[in-house]
């Protein structure tokens, strides 16, 4: 199992966790994922390591900007 923090910009309300977790959720191999608002932190546990760049790209086409691990 892997856990993995990453910094998201961009997230401001409920309805921004709702979505994030909505689409990280949906990925293959991933079992959780936990939004913090006021830190700008989305950590995900999965299977095994993330693909970072998939992530990305989710976080990206749902409106908000992953700017790294955190």
């Amino acid at each position: 199992m892997s856990v993995t923090a990453y910094a998201v910009s961009g997230m401001s309300c409920g309805h921004c966790e709702a979505t994030l977790t909505r689409v990280i959720a949906a990925l293959d191999g991933v079992t959780g994922v936990s939004v913090d608002l006021p830190a700008g932190r989305v950590t995900v546990t999965s299977a095994a390591e993330p693909d970072d760049a998939l992530i990305a790209r989710v976080v990206d086409e749902a409106g908000y900007r992953l700017t790294g691990r955190a």
